[in-house]
């Protein structure tokens, strides 16, 4: 099902040991459930991660024409209290290992950027839980955390651009004929781009990674391709108004962004950047 805004990503912990900690050292088999989804366990590694945010298995099989969704179903209702519905797919010869394999890591991969590590307070373990897809490749919880760590920091070089997250996604037309080049990622969004849908809905509807469809969006945001929405404008500023100046104790005082949230490491994001800042200091 679509949603209309993600959890939100890049939660930083305060170093202490969290509940997916206690479990992996436990190498425990369960399903540990948080607020905003669910991880499963095998011997302390994780095997799937389900989050309503992130499009599953399934949906990005049958968006892509390679799986009915009854045929996914049916793997649900014949995988029984073993748990081998992904051992019935490859019996039947519907999907390869390797087919399953890298959309199950994939869609483990996508889901965990907006699950873990999960909240100490909001979280249950159920020991001996389990996915009825079964396990297909489970993942270590430390390469893994460390791939989500990996992403989080590429969606936080972008942050002057987090109102787009859950904003519909207008296109507009570039006024620049220098704008870099739209990747193909970008150019499928922007087809598709209705202007009532978020990120997350496009991301369900096409069956594509939600966080990689949320990270693209930033930078069409960052490159004047997509419209922020209204609430999100930076005030016009009058002639030396960046630099700080009162005129009585509740007199505002104008700031240009703080530069470090405007870091990207994509060159032309960060010279549109210093662009819209040069301006702004003369409106």
């Amino acid at each position: 099902m679509a949603t209309t805004s993600f959890p939100r990503p890049g939660r930083s912990g305060d170093g202490r040991p969290g509940p997916l900690d206690r479990y992996t050292a436990e190498r425990a088999t369960g399903a540990l459930r948080g607020p905003d989804g669910c991880v499963y366990l095998h011997e302390g590694a994780v095997y799937c991660v389900e989050c309503p945010a992130a499009p599953d298995v399934g949906a990005r099989l049958a968006t892509a024409g390679r799986l009915p969704p009854e045929s996914w179903r049916h793997a649900a209702d014949a995988a029984g209290a073993d748990h081998l519905g992904g051992q019935f797919l490859l019996q039947q010869g519907w999907l390869t290992r390797g087919e399953l394999e890298v959309c199950q890591l994939t869609a483990l991969l996508d889901a965990a950027c907006f699950v873990l590590p999960p909240e100490p307070a909001a979280t249950s373990f159920a020991p001996g839980d389990a996915h009825w897809l079964g396990v297909v490749r489970p993942v270590g919880t430390t390469a893994l955390l460390a791939a989500v760590a990996r992403r989080r920091a590429q969606l936080d070089r972008l942050g002057a651009w987090a109102a787009a997250d859950g904003a519909p996604v207008v296109p507009i037309r570039p006024e620049l004929p220098d704008h870099p080049p739209l990747t193909g990622r970008q150019r499928r969004l922007l087809a598709h781009a209705d202007g009532v849908r978020t990120p997350g809905e496009l991301a369900h509807a096409l069956g594509q990674s939600a966080f990689l469809t949320l990270l693209e969006i930033r930078r069409l945001a960052a490159t004047g391709r997509v419209r922020l929405p209204p609430a999100t404008a930076l005030p016009k500023r009058r002639p030396g108004a960046c630099r700080p100046e009162r005129r009585g104790p509740d007199a505002p005082v104008w700031h240009l962004p703080d530069p470090g949230v405007l870091e990207t490491a994509d060159p032309d994001v960060a010279l549109l950047v210093r662009l819209r800042t040069a301006l702004e200091e003369n409106l």
